[in-house]
Order: structure tokens, then sequence, then C-alpha cells
């Protein structure tokens, strides 16, 4: 391999559920090292999580602000920074990191409102950035495989599209949740506008654009808040209605009992049916009219080789999470290494979410807010 990549984190230091999994899916992959992290906690706290994480102490900083002056100062600075942290802070931190010259990678959603990001957008080709925003499920194989199935013709033109993504973590705490004691996203100031239908509906309407490649024409949504204390949604359906005609139903919640991480997407065309569930995420189920159902294994010969080559291990050995996002930044790596090359980039070539899918999202959950603001009325999602 060539000389390894690096990059920094902000955010998602040692303890921190996502930042481990960014981290871990970066090390499968072997292409970069962590060589900078910043993280607002007391300074001996962030020297001794900076030590932990094997970093040098000049590369261990206070704030973001702090850390993209001093990274895009260096002769060596990093090829690209991870953006882990609540999201309130995902707007300012990327904005500063693009003005410096750096790549980011951001998680999502991307940002608080649609102008926000496409100011992202400006900011990062006018220094010539490359963005891509982490939506995992997009990283599984057999997403990949249900996108190269639709773009093969295999169900024919999209009829209808239903999505579903319940959960049940927010039950414990439902009912102690006040004014002062609310997971941050649950909390306007930290969180933006949305909980489930930011967190959790972004991921179906994602998930959907990026296999299919429907574009919504309009929506209309209800949100519920469950239990005390309550001021974000925590359970959310809405109606579609895609360009061309095709339509949607997607039911996102927080307070769904017994239910895990329980995204499923089915795809319906004229001509058969692609079925996805997130939890069992090394099949894909595949019904053709007049034909009976099939399940594709990750994995196999058979699957198309834009999918095949992501898997990482024999058919019957479970991938998951952690592979996901690994191929995610497998492709985005591809897409440092050709710029660095100084070979031109589009990056909707190289399969990693783009900033673009990333607006999309904040449009998706900003007009689903619109909606039920609006009683549950038809609103128009931008052009732009």
């Amino acid at each position: 391999m060539t000389d390894k990549l690096t990059y920094g984190m902000v955010g998602g230091g040692p303890g921190a559920f996502i930042g481990g999994v960014h981290r871990a899916a970066i090390r499968l992959n072997d292409e970069a090292d962590l060589v900078s992290w910043a993280d607002v906690i007391p300074e001996g706290a962030r020297a001794k999580a900076g030590a932990e994480m094997g970093l040098a102490p000049d590369r261990v900083y206070g704030s973001f602000e702090e850390m993209a002056l001093a990274e895009g100062a260096r002769a060596d600075k990093i090829d690209w920074v991870d953006i882990v942290t609540p999201n309130r802070f995902h707007y300012p931190a990327a904005k500063l990191f693009l003005e410096q010259g750096i790549n980011v990678v951001c998680e999502k959603p991307l940002c608080f409102t649609a102008e926000e990001g496409r100011d992202l957008k400006r900011v990062a080709a006018g220094h010539g950035c490359l963005f891509c925003v982490t939506y995992t499920y997009t990283g599984h194989v057999m997403a990949r495989e249900a996108r190269q199935l639709i773009r093969n013709g295999a169900i024919g033109d999209i009829r209808m599209v239903m999505g579903e993504y319940p959960q049940d973590w927010l039950l414990d705490t439902l009912e102690t949740i006040t004014e002062g004691n609310r997971p941050w996203r649950a909390d306007p100031a930290l969180s933006g506008r949305g909980a489930a239908v930011a967190d959790l509906g972004t991921h179906i309407e994602n998930w959907v654009g990026y296999v299919t490649g429907l574009k919504i024409d309009k929506l209309a949504c209800h949100l519920d808040v469950f239990g005390q204390g309550g001021v974000l949604d925590n359970n959310v359906e809405a109606l579609i209605k895609f360009k061309g005609g095709a339509t949607g139903m997607y039911w996102t919640s927080q307070v769904a009992i017994g239910f895990d991480n329980a995204l499923k997407i089915r795809v319906f065309g004229e001509k058969g049916t692609i079925e996805f569930v997130q939890e069992e995420n090394n099949y894909l189920k595949v019904s053709l009219r007049g034909k009976p159902p099939q399940i594709y294994s990750r994995g196999a010969g058979y699957l198309t080789p834009e999918a095949a080559k992501y898997a990482r291990v024999p058919t019957g050995h479970p991938e998951g999470l952690t592979e996901a996002f690994a191929n995610i930044y497998t492709d985005f790596a591809a897409a440092v290494r050709d710029k660095k090359a100084g070979k031109a980039v589009n990056e909707d070539d190289y399969g990693y979410p783009t900033i673009q899918q990333g607006i999309d999202g904040v449009e998706f959950f900003n007009k689903c807010v619109d909606s039920h603001e609006a009683g549950a009325a038809w609103v128009a999602l931008d052009e732009e």
C-alpha cells in the first residue's frame, strides 16, 4: 500500500460510542492513522484521552477552532477531519475546516438547515475539498446490491416505497426527562428542530434516495411527542410523493417497545420487490413477479460486481455496522488519494454519501417539521 493517509477527529473520544465505531472502521481498512483530536473537556482529561489514543500532545486540542487553524497551518496537515459531535457543532466545525482546505467527514444530520448545508457545499467547492456524510446503512454490501439491481432494471419502474425504523432506546428515560435533564438528541439547542425525524428519519430518506435514485417531490408528516417533559418528536409518520409518480410511507420511532435498531425498507416495482432489513443486513429479499421469492446472501458468487467488491469475508460469516462504515471509508479514501494525485474527482462516482445527500436529509427533516406545524399539510421540497 502507498503511504497511509492521516485524519483528525472532533469529539468522539474514548468511551464515546460513535467515535469508537469510526476509528474501528478506519483501522479495519488500515488506510489512515488518527493523528489529531479536539474536544471541549477539561485539559487533564483531554490529555489523558489523547494519550490513550496514541496522539502527540501538541496535536490534542481544546476546541475545533484551535484544531482547524493549527492543522491547516501544518505542512503535514491531516487529509481529512471526522466530525462526530452533537448536531449543533457540525456546521461551524465543518465550515472552518473546509476554509483551511481540509476534507471533511461528518456525522448526520449534516446541520440544522438546508441553507447551512448549501453554504457548506459552496465552501467545499471553493476550497476544492471533498465531503462525506456518514449515512451508515448505505455501506452495507446488500444495500449496494439493491442499488445495482434497481439500476439494472430488475424490478422495473418503482411504484411504492415503505420504510420503517423503530427503536425503543428512549423508553427508560421517557418519564424522567425534564427541562434540565434531556438526552442531547431531545434538546433543541443541540439537536435542532427534530429528534427522531432527524436522527432516524433521515436514514430512511437517505437509504431510499441512495438505492433507488428517487427524489422527493412533497410530503405530509405528523410528529408525536410522547412522555413528560418532551419537546422534540420521538415518533414520526410521513407520506411521500416522489418526482415521477412513485409514493411512499415512512415511520420511525424511539419509543416502540420490542425494537432495537429495526430499519426495514421495501421497494415495490412493476416487475418485483426488494426488501432490506438492517438487523439482517447480510441478506436481501428479492421477489420477482411470477417467481418464488429469493434470498440473496452477502458474499455469494452471484452478486453484482458493483456490490461484491465490498464483501470482506465469505458468505455465512456476518458483517455488520463497523464493516458498513469501513466500506464508506474505503470509497472516501479512494477519492482522497485520487485528489492528492491530481486526478479530477467527481464525488458521485465513488459510492460514499456526498454533501448533497446530507443537504437532502436536512431538507427532508425540516420539511417534515414544517408539515407537522401546518397540520400535517402537504409541503413541497425545494427544487435545489
